[in-house]
């Protein structure tokens, strides 16, 4: 059996350095005590940024060695997660983007160790995106805390932007995932234990990001396999610019409400189990493309 915990493999973008100290000490806090990252700064991230979060990321003891720049090309960030997966070595791999942070129904080395019990070689989650009280893309402070400035957690993803929420957040080393995370081909991993992956997607500057993937994407300066992540981004910016600026947070199909990162929402088991079943990717865009992965 391979209990020890697992080591996470993640592709940092430019993300505020709070978020990654939050994130960071989230799952050390789950018991995750090995990491596997790379850094990709596209080429309009100032040097300062990069720097800062580079110096944020050494002090909070996580490895740095390998930093790329350049395009975001849509298979970027997988060849980068293969390759650290590659790295990690044999185990379990746990699988989260930065503004992804895992909450799972029992502590972490039970989840892994009912899996292995079982012969499951991969453990699933769904996304739940969480967004300001009054759906604005919100700057927050560290002392704020993620749940104060983002208390509302949601299915904007899927039932508005008709991304994929399905997410494998943990893998034995030999299993082979798809791009985003999304699926592990011909793994079949218990569908009633689903874990909550919180996603902090939404916050200031987001847009920027998303006209900017529109614009790459569309112009063929980055190169993508299908126009989901394209069209995904368009929703999004559509629906800001109907709602003044802000998320409708009520909308009843996007089901919003008051979550925590320290316990599963209220009757998660059975929602995120019927929803996990029920979804389909819309005719235009694929399976495993969606606008989750790390921001440019």
């Amino acid at each position: 059996m391979t209990l020890a915990s697992p080591t996470l493999v993640a592709v940092i973008g430019p993300v505020e350095p709070a978020l990654l100290t939050a994130w960071a000490a989230h799952y050390r806090a789950l018991g995750v005590e090995r990491f596997r990252l790379a850094f990709h700064f596209a080429e309009h991230v100032p040097d300062a940024w990069r720097r800062q979060l580079l110096d944020t990321a050494q002090s909070l003891g996580l490895p740095t060695g390998q930093v790329s720049t350049g395009a975001w090309h849509e298979h970027t960030n997988t060849e980068l997660r293969d390759s650290l997966r590659e790295q990690a070595g044999p185990g379990w791999h746990l699988l989260a983007d930065s503004d992804e942070f895992h909450t799972y129904p029992a502590p972490l080395s039970e989840v892994t160790e009912a899996a292995e019990e079982n012969g499951w070689a991969v453990v699933r989650g769904l996304m739940l995106d969480r967004v300001a009280a009054d759906g604005r893309l919100a700057l927050w402070r560290p002392e704020t805390g993620l749940d104060r400035a983002f208390p509302l957690g949601g299915h904007l993803t899927h039932r508005l932007l008709q991304g994929d929420p399905r997410k494998i957040v943990l893998a034995l080393s030999d299993v082979a995932v798809a791009s985003g995370n999304h699926r592990a081909p011909g793994r079949r991993p218990d569908p009633l234990t689903l874990a909550c992956v919180h996603h902090f997607k939404w916050r200031a500057g987001v847009l920027d990001d998303l006209r900017r993937r529109v614009d790459r994407f569309s112009s063929g300066a980055w190169t993508e396999h299908t126009p989901a992540v394209r069209t995904e981004a368009t929703r999004l910016l559509q629906h800001i610019d109907r709602h003044h600026g802000r998320i409708d947070v009520s909308d009843p199909r996007l089901a919003f409400r008051h979550v925590t990162l320290d316990r599963l929402p209220d009757d998660w088991a059975a929602e995120a189990a019927r929803i996990h079943a029920a979804w389909r990717p819309p005719r235009q865009s694929q399976p495993g493309s969606t606008i989750s992965s790390p921001s440019p």
